[in-house]
């Protein structure tokens, strides 16, 4: 392209940013659309699965000039991001509504002016109804709350029960948890079964079980992954890090990674065609694998604990951009869509654990019984650590790192480096995103 054409371009871009500015600029000129009963269309972004349909029916019901309208639903997270941030920058495209990954939260934070303080909507009075940490994690430091906590990741591992069959495994979630106390034992019993069925992976992908084994050892360990509490990068130090890179080379080394991809369409496919017999399993996970194995894989999952013990991997938030139109109304749906009451019936919905320690003591939370996973007791399965879940710190620069690390496994997984090489890259590549 030549320095005309790239200046004609970069003019382009500066009007339609302009042409965006002025439109969010006519938004909070409207601010108080929607108040006296007037029409209301409010705008939830999300990604995955976060199972709110039944809930915005109701709240519809009960607000007859509200009309919620969801985008995103079953997205990837980096998609989702870069979406989000390209709306934020432009300061117009953002839902009224936005979900918010934890391991982008701090991106969110240094970002706060794009965000209202729900504390001037009247969320205060809801510190109660969340774990101490999940609350103090949508904080700033200046003491603006900037998202209500949706869900934490009590972790679990998920199994198709038919293959463990035909493989002469047990199938009974107590006996397979007997099986894998540890990630070795989990390697030892891949290769039982590797020996019998030679179509079938042992697990989904690499990432997916370094991610878990990573949030285990971290939350037991230094309490952070690749910067420190102070946003130092410490992938080349932090022992954490390593130690999940190198049970995860295992496992790719013996042969038992799948190779799909999180989210992608191999991914997808890999779960109706029962590509894998494994996956790790925070437990939002489980309406994730609803969604994508349908109907016709219903009684052939189960789920259990996880090898090496339980931990915390993914949670999200509920942030009202500053940009929307409707501001008070969208910090209303997300106080409704983060009561002790909603989160429980997400939970039975779609299995993501609440935030809310007020639900975990239920006597219907323990005894809920998931029944797309053989009935297995998700209560108590993901809800016996969840008081006790240790938050790991995930900096500034979190996601951007983490992509660099997992595009190296990746690299091992299709045999393109060598896991010496990998490490090497994921050093060099994650520090460049660090930057």
């Amino acid at each position: 392209m030549g320095v005309t054409s790239r200046r004609r371009t970069a003019a382009i871009a500066l009007i339609a940013v302009a042409a965006l500015g002025a439109s969010a600029a006519c938004n909070k000129k409207d601010d108080n659309t929607g108040s006296n009963n007037q029409p209301v269309e409010l705008i939830v972004d999300v990604f995955g699965e976060f199972g709110y349909k039944d809930l915005y029916t109701k709240y519809m019901t009960d607000h007859p000039n509200i009309k919620i309208t969801e985008r995103g639903t079953g997205q990837g997270l980096g998609d989702y991001n870069t979406k989000l941030n390209q709306w934020l920058a432009a300061g117009a495209g953002a839902g009224d509504v936005v979900s918010v990954e934890e391991g982008t939260l701090i991106e969110t934070k240094d970002n706060a002016d794009a965000f209202e303080n729900l504390l001037d909507y009247g969320a205060g009075s809801l510190q109660g109804n969340f774990l101490d940490w999940k609350w103090k994690q949508g904080m700033t430091s200046d003491g603006k709350l900037l998202g209500l906590g949706t869900d934490v990741g009590s972790l679990g591992m998920c199994y198709r029960t038919d293959k463990f069959k035909a493989a002469g495994l047990p199938t009974d979630r107590v006996a397979v948890a007997d099986k894998w106390k540890t990630w070795d034992d989990f390697i030892a019993l891949g290769n039982q079964f590797k020996a019998k069925d030679k179509k079938t992976a042992w697990v989904d992908s690499a990432t997916n079980v370094y991610n878990t084994i990573l949030m285990q050892t971290a939350g037991n360990s230094s309490g952070y992954t690749y910067e420190d509490n102070s946003n130092n990068l410490v992938l080349d130090k932090n022992a954490d890090v390593k130690a999940a890179w190198d049970k995860t080379v295992q496992i790719i080394q013996a042969g038992l990674s799948g190779k799909f991809p999180s989210f992608s369409d191999q991914w997808n496919a890999a779960f109706k065609n029962a590509g894998f017999a494994t996956i790790a399993c925070p437990a939002w996970m489980l309406g994730v694998i609803k969604n994508n194995a349908g109907d016709a894989a219903a009684d052939k999952w189960d789920v259990t604990t996880a090898p090496g013990g339980t931990g915390n991997w993914g949670g999200s938030f509920l942030a009202v951009p500053s940009q929307g139109k409707h501001k008070k109304e969208a910090a209303e749906l997300a106080k409704f869509l983060t009561s002790p009451d909603s989160q429980f019936e997400v939970f039975k919905k779609v299995n993501n654990l609440p935030s809310s320690p007020l639900v975990y003591d239920k006597p219907e939370f323990q005894a809920f019984k998931n029944d797309y996973f053989n009935d297995a007791p998700v209560g108590q399965i993901f809800g016996a650590g969840a008081k006790a879940l240790k938050p790991v710190y995930l900096g500034a620069k979190n996601q951007a790192i983490r992509t660099a690390v997992e595009d190296a496994l990746r690299s091992i997984e299709d045999g393109k480096r060598t896991p010496d090489a990998a490490w090497q890259d994921a050093l060099k590549n994650g520090a460049a995103a660090a930057k």
